[in-house]
């Protein structure tokens, strides 16, 4: 594992893309952060961030999205137990590559191998149009968005399971330190 990057540290929050056709990354997202360490290339069919020592990179899209729906996390509505549901505003796609090996690697515990430097992810054949844009019209009850109410399946809790047991090394839901007072809410359901 310390020669390469925890899967943690990429940060992806995915909104409802398909990954099916290829859109103009160039029109779809803006890199954030990271100087050259993030690219958008092949005439904006791919995007690429790196981490290397100095920095990292990041993106984000520039449509906002309603709701997500790809199993990397799961965010279930829990309002009747007074834990906020982001319902009413829209969500954007971003994604981050970073070093987080001081405090989300087992505590510290696990340290970055420089020596295989830089890290890479690179995102390609990404489309935007299976998507709810807000605020819009194309949210209306007149267009099929059974996605909006979609969820997992025994098949998809399987890879989120197998996700999670291969990649996560950190689960603020059983960071006792960091909550000395007791975890969020959310992680006692």
């Amino acid at each position: 594992m310390a020669g390469a990057p925890p899967l943690c540290w990429v940060v992806l929050v995915v909104c409802l893309l398909g990954f099916a056709g290829a859109g103009n990354l160039n029109k779809e997202l803006e890199i954030t952060w990271g100087g050259g360490r993030a690219k958008i290339v092949n005439g904006g069919r791919m995007l690429t961030l790196s981490l290397d020592k100095g920095s990292g990179s990041g993106f984000r899209s520039r449509n906002q999205f309603y709701v997500d729906g790809t199993p990397i996390r799961e965010f279930k509505n829990m309002e009747s137990l007074g834990i906020p549901f982001p319902k009413r505003q829209p969500m954007r796609l971003q994604s981050s590559l970073w070093n987080a090996d001081d405090w989300a690697t087992r505590g510290g515990r696990v340290k970055t191998d420089w020596s295989n430097a830089p890290f890479t992810a690179a995102y390609r054949n990404m489309n935007a149009d299976r998507t709810c844009i807000w605020p819009s019209s194309s949210c209306s009850s007149s267009k099929d968005h059974s996605w909006l109410s979609q969820r997992l399946d025994s098949a998809g809790y399987r890879k989120l399971k197998w996700v999670r047991r291969n990649y996560m090394v950190y689960d603020y839901c059983a960071d006792s330190k960091r909550f000395p007072h007791g975890l969020p809410p959310e992680c006692n359901v």
